[in-house]
């Protein structure tokens, strides 16, 4: 899982075109209240969440958060996996289930390429978004391209910058503004399980094989500083070297200081179980920030083909 060192020879090769892996797994974080739906993707230079030299296997993760008769699926995947992802969701939920979706970020493809199938597929009670009219934002096939059917609705749930929602009567899940992100994205801690879901980060846990495992404890974990620095650089936080980190840090740093984490659950690749991994990856992110403050090191010009 070395970005650097991993021989060519344990590479694997993928034909040109879409990815033949149908493998899919979910993982219990908390069973009855928390899933992880779970969809392997070979890693070959074309996924662009990571690193174009990262080779092996990862997973995209959707996350169903069940309370009573309430559900709330967090993203909705990739259009390749909408058949395994609807067959997830049935598996976990009955035919009275009312299920809200909130896709994490609204304006990429992972987060909201099954929404309209999975409204047509569950009684979808709401979408939660930032924008007025989420239905706009998640139109993908189906219904919405149909000419011969009625325009395409759903409920859309305006969320601010940062409040509470709930899933049933009681279940509080809060959600805010990624402390850093690139696009429009949100974070959210479960209270009832003590799971951070931060979307596009802490993404950098994957495997050799396709059949995982999926997530990971203290005592399995050996990623190294060095290597989440090459990991944030060779994909969209290429920008992080030389800018101005300090505000990062301390936005990062309260919300790990005002939460009780036990989990962190990114959008992609292994969950991250446990208060001790828990304390050991963000003390790892923090580190790389600072190493990256334009105190530090200066920014410079990044060629796309370049590997840090």
């Amino acid at each position: 899982m070395n970005l650097q060192t991993k021989p060519s020879a344990l590479r694997p090769v993928f034909p040109v075109g879409r990815s033949t892996i149908e493998k899919s797994h979910i993982e219990t974080i908390a069973d009855g209240k928390l899933y992880a739906l779970q969809n392997v993707m070979g890693l070959d230079g074309r996924v662009s969440a990571y690193p174009a030299n990262a080779r092996g296997y990862s997973v995209s993760n959707c996350y169903l958060i069940k309370e009573g008769n309430r559900a709330l699926l967090l993203d909705s995947g990739l259009s390749a996996h909408e058949a395994s992802i609807i067959a997830q969701i049935r598996s976990l939920t009955t035919p009275d289930t009312l299920l809200s979706i909130f896709p994490l970020r609204i304006n990429e493809y992972m987060s909201v390429c099954n929404v309209e199938a999975i409204a047509q597929s569950f009684n979808v009670e709401q979408c939660y978004s930032g924008n007025p009219d989420a239905a706009l934002w998640v139109d993908f096939g189906r219904q919405s391209d149909a000419k011969d059917n009625g325009a395409y609705s759903l409920k859309t749930t305006l969320v601010s910058r940062a409040e509470t929602l709930h899933v049933g009567d009681t279940r509080a899940v809060d959600v805010f503004q990624a402390p850093i992100r690139l696009i429009n994205t949100r974070w959210m801690f479960d209270q009832n399980t003590k799971t951070l879901f931060t979307s596009d980060s802490f993404s950098h846990e994957w495997s050799d094989s396709p059949d995982g495992p999926w997530s990971i404890s203290a005592d399995e974990c050996t990623t190294t500083p060095d290597h989440i620095r090459s990991f944030l650089l060779n994909t969209r936080y290429w920008w992080l070297e030389g800018g101005k980190t300090t505000d990062l840090r301390r936005k990062l740093g309260a919300i790990f200081d005002k939460y009780p984490i036990e989990n962190i659950a990114p959008g992609y690749g292994r969950v991250l179980r446990g208060r001790a991994l828990v304390e050991k990856q963000y003390k790892m992110f923090d580190e790389i920030l600072a190493r990256l403050d334009q105190s530090v090191v200066k920014s410079r010009y990044v060629d796309r083909d370049e590997l840090r």
